[in-house]
């Protein structure tokens, strides 16, 4: 489960429970929910999972 993501420079970093890192990602963070994270990178948006998987690209 996703606890927050957060902006750092070029990167999102992604948190889960008890404040582990559970990804990072290169990109512009665009929004994230407990299951998935969105990142924009370039004109394109990519669409993760909690694990770092690609689920959606648009």
């Amino acid at each position: 489960m996703i606890e927050v993501a957060i902006q750092r420079g070029p990167a999102v970093y992604v948190y889960g429970g008890g404040n582990r890192l559970l990804f990072t990602k290169n990109g512009t963070l665009a929004g994230y929910t407990s299951s998935t994270v969105t990142v924009k990178q370039g004109c394109t948006l990519f669409t993760y999972n909690d694990k770092g998987i690609m689920i959606s690209r648009r």
